[in-house]
């Protein structure tokens, strides 16, 4: 035991010596990690700034008032925002879930060229971006008669994040044994039971890191509601924030414009505390599998 206890020691003080290219590698994480959060501090610091106080924003924390954020609060009407955000969000995810996982399902479990060719055309969505097809998907919706309200961006967001929610969930569904579902096959259980009651909720890593990474995306997208959304009782929290940058008559206001970042990305980082093991998990665990 003694010899093992010194042979961990020595272990220990290899590992926490500080050698050269030790030293070069925890530098690069240190000046990355400033440079991400400096925008930040910059932005939360400017936003406990009354809206008149425009002294330059790298003074940091030189004044403490929520004077700004009464103003953002007001000015872009937060709770129709955050309903019309939530909503928008919530029922996209939900039917991304849905389509993803039937869809991974059989792409997964048959080993045959048909279920390898729709994974590569799932995958093959990954490729074109699609405002640069925005143009002719707005002329058909209009031409199809598809009214301008905030369910419209949903289709856009679904199709959107089909094909990284189908390769997430693709590869991590090699990791559900097949024995499961074979021994409630012998119980009697029908295709639906086995993937709602067995396959599903193994499959929780994965849908949580759909929920946070598409999630993420449809929430802070102000391009598709800016498009497709006309009315301004529908507008999203990205969209209502445009306010604030002004224009040539009005100049931005920038005080104001930073609070309502604040309160934008508030419930994100409520949510995303709640769900980063899950998260970091699913996204391990599909990148492993896949």
């Amino acid at each position: 035991m003694a010899f093992r206890k010194k042979k961990d020691d020595r272990e220990v003080e290899t590992y926490m010596k500080l050698t050269p290219k030790t030293f070069l590698l925890y530098a690069v994480i240190i000046i990355f990690c400033i440079i991400i959060i400096s925008p930040l501090v910059i932005v939360f610091s400017s936003s406990l700034r009354t809206p008149e106080n425009q002294v330059s924003p790298l003074n940091l924390f030189i004044e403490f008032s929520l004077e700004s954020y009464q103003t953002a609060f007001q000015n872009m009407n937060y709770p129709m925002e955050f309903v019309n955000s939530f909503v928008t969000t919530a029922g996209s995810v939900l039917v991304i879930v849905i389509i993803a996982t039937m869809a991974a399902y059989p792409i997964g479990r048959i080993k045959s060229k048909l279920a390898r060719f729709m994974y590569f055309f799932f995958i093959s969505g990954l490729i074109i971006p699609s405002q640069m097809v925005i143009v002719p998907i707005a002329q058909t919706l209009s031409r199809l008669g598809v009214p301008n309200t905030r369910f419209t961006p949903m289709l856009m967001f679904i199709t959107c994040s089909l094909p990284f929610s189908v390769f997430l969930y693709s590869g991590f569904m090699k990791s559900v044994p097949v024995e499961i579902e074979e021994s409630a096959y012998m119980d009697g259980a029908s295709l639906f039971k086995r993937f709602t009651t067995i396959v599903f909720p193994l499959l929780k890593p994965a849908t949580v890191s759909t929920i946070i990474t598409q999630g993420l995306w449809i929430w802070n997208d102000y391009f598709y509601p800016m498009v497709f959304i006309t009315r301004k009782e529908q507008y999203s929290l990205p969209v209502g924030m445009l306010q604030f940058l002004g224009d040539k008559e009005n100049p931005a206001q920038w005080n104001i414009l930073f609070a309502a970042c604040v309160l934008c990305a508030l419930p994100l980082i409520v949510i995303f505390l709640a769900l980063q093991k899950q998260f970091i998990n699913g996204i391990a665990a599909g990148a492993v599998k896949g």
